[in-house]
């Protein structure tokens, strides 16, 4: 599953410089989050860094456009981090 920043977003700056890989940035009016790259912290941390850094409840939440399970949410880390190395 990918997360999703909701309009409840007070574009804080708290969570773009957390994300681990890279999969949130400022979009038109709020942050967002690129589906393709966020594996929700799978693969280097026990839950989202955006989840916990945000200072206003329920803002970042399962995207329910991009649901996906631990197995697919970890060959997306292996697939990011693989090519980053390259």
């Amino acid at each position: 599953m990918a997360l999703l920043i909701t309009r409840k977003c007070i574009n804080c700056d708290m969570c773009e410089p957390e994300c681990p890989n890279q999969a949130i940035s400022m979009g038109d009016e709020i942050y967002q989050i690129d589906a393709n790259r966020c594996t929700e912290c799978v693969g280097h941390y026990e839950t989202p860094t955006c989840q916990q850094v945000c200072p206003i409840d329920n803002t970042i939440i399962t995207d329910p456009q991009h649901i996906e399970n631990q197995e697919q949410l970890w060959d997306k880390f292996v697939v990011l981090h693989h090519a980053d190395s390259l």
